[in-house]
C-alpha cells in the first residue's frame, strides 16, 4: 500500500534527476536548430574535398565562407543567405566550418585558417575553377552583391570612407523619401559607375559633402540601370553625371561646373542659379579662313571646277575634327600661297549637308575624300596633320587598304539590322547586343573583348552575341527604340525580350561571366526539374 504524497515526491525526485539531462540535451540541440534557421537553402554547406572540387568545376562564381566553428558564422550566415537570394543564378555561396572534424581537413587542404582572423570567419572568392581573391571590401548586403554581381568592377562609391557624408540612394523610394522629408537645400549627382567625368568628379564631392554637412545635403544615386529610366527622363539626365538641386523637395536648377572644387560647389550653393546659356559656337564656314567651304547646292559645281580637291566631311561637336581643323587650316594657307599648288582644301559640315553626307556615305567623322577631275577618287583616313596632307598632295597615291569592318570580319558575333533584329533574337534564348558606332573609342576598345566572348560560346545554340551599327542610317530607329543613348550600349534580351542593361565589366571576362551565370541559372533549374521527378 502506498503512502500518501510518496508518489508526488518521487516524481518531483525524478523531475529533478531530469532536468539536468533535458537542458544538456536541448543545449546540443538549438545550436543545429539555430543554424538551420538563419542558413538559407541557397547557401551550400561543404565539408569534402570532392564536394569542393565538383563546385569549383560546375560554378564560376563562388564565394566561401570558412569559419572557425559554427558560432563564429552566425551573423555572416545570417547576412549571406540574404545575399544568396539576391544574387540567385548568378553566384554561389557555401559555408565551411572549419571546427567540425570534417571540414578541418578540407580547410588544411586549402590552407585556409579562420583562426587567425579576429571574428574567426574569412570570405575567399573563386572564379572560373581557381582562387580569384580574397573579400575585403564592406561586409554589407549591398557591397558583396555588387561584388558578386561583378568580381572585377570598381567598389562602391559608399564603400570609400571619405564618401561617409555623401547620402547614398539606392532606389526610386528611397528617392522620393528622401526629397519628402528634407528641409535643407539638397544636390544630388546622379551617375554611373563607368563615367570617367564622375569618377574625377567624386572627391570634391564628397569634400564638399563633409565640409558643408548641417547645412547642405549632398547625395549620389547610380542611375545606370534601366529600372531608373523613369527617374532620368524625369530629371533630364541625358548624361553622366547629371546634378539637380533641390529646395523643400522642388527641383530648380541643374549644377553643370563638372570642373568644380569642393570650393567652387560651396561657393554655387550661397547662390544657385541656373546654368547661363552658352554662345552658340561660330560656324567654322563663318570665321575667317581659306579652307573652302561647299554646300548641297554649289559642291558638284566647284568639284567640276578644280582638278585636285581634298575634302573634309565633319561635325560640328566632332572633338577629332577640332584638333584636325588648325592643322587643315594651316595646310590650305600653304596651298593657297603656293605658285605651283598641287590642290585646294575645302569642307562640308555633313551635319547640314545631308544630302552630301548620304550620297558619299559618310558614317563618321572627320572623313576625307579626294576628287580627282571631278570623280571621288580616294578615301584618306591617315592624312590628319598638315605635313600629312600636304606631301600626299605632291604625290596622290592609293592609301593602305583600310582595315575590314567588324561586320566584314569573319567572327562569331551576329550583325543585325533594323528589318532582321527582332526576328534574330527570338531565335536564342540568351543574347547580348552591344550598340556602336565604329568611330566612337570606347565601341573600338571593347569590340575584341567582345568577340573573343563571343567565341567562346559559339558552340552553344542557345546563346548569341550581337552587335547593331547604329551610325548607319537604316539603324537610327533601331538603336533610339532600344533606349540607346551613348555607345557603346549593351543590352541583354531573353528570346528576343529586352530584360535589362548590361553594366559589367567592358573585357573579355565581364561578357563571358555574365552569360556564364545565365547558363549556370538554366543547368540549375533543369536540375530541379530532375529532382522533382
Amino acid at each position: 500500500m502506498a503512502v500518501p504524497g510518496q508518489g508526488a515526491g518521487a516524481a518531483r525526485r525524478r523531475g529533478r534527476l531530469l532536468l539536468p539531462l533535458l537542458l544538456f540535451g536541448l543545449a546540443a540541440f538549438l545550436p543545429a536548430l539555430v543554424y538551420s534557421l538563419k542558413v538559407s537553402p541557397l547557401i551550400e554547406k561543404i565539408s569534402d574535398h570532392k564536394d569542393f572540387k565538383k563546385l569549383l568545376r560546375t560554378r564560376n562564381n563562388i564565394l566561401v565562407l570558412y569559419s572557425k566553428s559554427a558560432a563564429a558564422a552566425e551573423s555572416s550566415l545570417r547576412l549571406l543567405s540574404s545575399v544568396a537570394q539576391e544574387v540567385k543564378g548568378r553566384g554561389t555561396i557555401s559555408w565551411i566550418d572549419c571546427g567540425d572534424t570534417e571540414s578541418r581537413k578540407l580547410c588544411k587542404k586549402m590552407k585556409v585558417d579562420p583562426n587567425s582572423k579576429e571574428k574567426g570567419v574569412e570570405l575567399l572568392h573563386y572564379k572560373d575553377g581557381a582562387f580569384h581573391t580574397e573579400y575585403n571590401r564592406a561586409v554589407t548586403m549591398k557591397s558583396i552583391v555588387a561584388f558578386l554581381k561583378d568580381p572585377e568592377g570598381a567598389p562602391l562609391w559608399e564603400e570609400d570612407p571619405e564618401a561617409k557624408d555623401v547620402v547614398h540612394v539606392d532606389s526610386e523610394k528611397e528617392l522620393r523619401r528622401l526629397l519628402k522629408k528634407e528641409d535643407k537645400p539638397l544636390l544630388m549627382m546622379f551617375y554611373a559607375p563607368w563615367c570617367g567625368v564622375c569618377k574625377r568628379m567624386m572627391p570634391s564631392y564628397q569634400q564638399a559633402a563633409t565640409e558643408l554637412k548641417g547645412k547642405y545635403v549632398l547625395a549620389g544615386m547610380n542611375v545606370y540601370s534601366a529600372e531608373f529610366e523613369r527617374i532620368k527622363e524625369e530629371y533630364n539626365v541625358r548624361g553622366y553625371p547629371t546634378i539637380c538641386y533641390f529646395e523643400k523637395g522642388k527641383f530648380l536648377f541643374h549644377f553643370e561646373n563638372y570642373g568644380a572644387t569642393a570650393a567652387d560647389i560651396a561657393e554655387w550653393l550661397k547662390n544657385p542659379q541656373a546654368p547661363q546659356p552658352q554662345a552658340p559656337e561660330t560656324p567654322w564656314a563663318d570665321e575667317e579662313n581659306v579652307v573652302y567651304h561647299l554646300t548641297d547646292e554649289d559642291f558638284d559645281k566647284f568639284i567640276k571646277d578644280h582638278s585636285s580637291v581634298l575634302v573634309m566631311f565633319h561635325a560640328p561637336w566632332c572633338g577629332h575634327c577640332k584638333k584636325m581643323k588648325p592643322e587643315y587650316e594651316k595646310a590650305a594657307e600653304l596651298l593657297h600661297v603656293a605658285s605651283d599648288s598641287p590642290g585646294v582644301l575645302a569642307a562640308v559640315d555633313a551635319t547640314v549637308n545631308k544630302a552630301l553626307a548620304e550620297r558619299y556615305h559618310i558614317s563618321g567623322f572627320p572623313t576625307l575624300k579626294y576628287f580627282k577631275d571631278g570623280e571621288e577618287k580616294y578615301t584618306l583616313p591617315h592624312l590628319r596633320t598638315k605635313k600629312k596632307i600636304i606631301d600626299w598632295l605632291q604625290n596622290p597615291e592609293a592609301p593602305p587598304p583600310p582595315e575590314p569592318a567588324w561586320e566584314e570580319k569573319q567572327t562569331s558575333v551576329m550583325h543585325l539590322a533594323g528589318e532582321d533584329f527582332r526576328e534574330s533574337l527570338k531565335k536564342k534564348k540568351h543574347t547580348l547586343v552591344m550598340f556602336y558606332a565604329p568611330w566612337c573609342p570606347h565601341c573600338k576598345n571593347a569590340i575584341p573583348h567582345f568577340t573573343t566572348a563571343a567565341e567562346v560560346f559559339k558552340e552553344d545554340r542557345k546563346i548569341a552575341y550581337a552587335a547593331v551599327d547604329c551610325a548607319k542610317g537604316q539603324n537610327h530607329d533601331l538603336c533610339k527604340q532600344e533606349g540607346v543613348d551613348g555607345y557603346p550600349t549593351f543590352n541583354y534580351y531573353n528570346y528576343g525580350k529586352f530584360v535589362e542593361k548590361y553594366t559589367g565589366e567592358r573585357g573579355e571576362s565581364g561578357f563571358t561571366t555574365f552569360m556564364r551565370t545565365l547558363r549556370e541559372r538554366d543547368h540549375e533549374r533543369v536540375g530541379k526539374k530532375k529532382d522533382e521527378l
